[in-house]
């Protein structure tokens, strides 16, 4: 059980990647990306709205004129998205925006799809010629995904729109003729990240009234030191073992 690709994943310069599952005589090829999640992590992570929502697209923008090079969207993203350039001396974060940059005109309804003029929607749909990557409105993309099911019925592996429902919605949507998570792709509630992170920011002050929030966050900052201790201890055991 296999994913062959190169580069082996997404990274600072790949903001796409096509991965190919291969397993005896089952092959499936996937398309790794952004998930442009209903509801981002990444983007209710950032502090200064680097990252946001666009009201009008969906697509989970990224801005670098306000990115401080935080990373707290890598650690948000239940996806494992965001790439940062380590290698630069101003490092930024890299994914996928869905071709934003290339919109010029107001998209137009073709045959049920909203579709942008040739040469301004995302080039990754404009030139597939399977339309095995295709790009609409969210509803309009899950009506064709259940009419696909529907249509063949024994070709999918699930009956099942992977990001319909998982962390309360992504728009980029899955089909697959094997498991999910043999592609990648993890097993999700259907609550978003960001309401969950806020079920717990709320239980800490409400329950905790008289705890100031400068404690709480010198105890959180206390385990962070403390973890790096661990992890630097171990990094430097692993070096010592290796040089024995």
């Amino acid at each position: 059980e296999k994913l062959y690709d190169a580069p082996i994943d997404l990274n600072a310069k790949t903001k796409n990647i096509i991965k190919l599952y291969h397993e005896g005589d089952v092959r499936s090829y996937y398309k790794a990306q952004c998930m442009h999640c209903v509801d981002p992590a990444c983007a209710s992570a950032c502090m200064l709205g680097s990252l946001h929502k666009d009201k009008v697209t969906g697509v989970v923008a990224y801005d670098p004129d306000y990115c401080v090079g935080c990373r707290y969207c890598q650690m948000a993203c239940p996806f494992n998205v965001p790439k940062f350039e380590f290698s630069k001396a101003a490092p930024k974060i890299v994914k996928c925006e869905l071709c934003r940059h290339r919109v010029k005109d107001a998209p137009t309804v073709v045959g049920g799809f909203t579709r942008y003029p040739k040469g301004q929607g995302p080039a990754c749909c404009e030139v597939c010629p399977r339309q095995a990557v295709i790009y609409g409105k969210r509803d309009e993309l899950v009506a064709e995904a259940k009419r696909r099911i529907a249509e063949n019925p024994g070709r999918y592996y699930q009956d099942r729109v992977y990001g319909e429902t998982e962390v309360g919605g992504t728009q980029v949507l899955y089909l697959s003729h094997v498991p999910f998570a043999k592609l990648g792709l993890p097993e999700f509630g259907d609550r978003p990240v960001p309401e969950v992170a806020y079920t717990v920011q709320d239980g800490i002050y409400w329950r905790l009234p008289f705890v100031a929030p400068a404690a709480l966050y010198a105890v959180l900052a206390a385990v962070v030191i403390r973890n790096r201790r661990i992890r630097s201890a171990e990094t430097g055991e692993s070096e010592k073992e290796a040089t024995q």
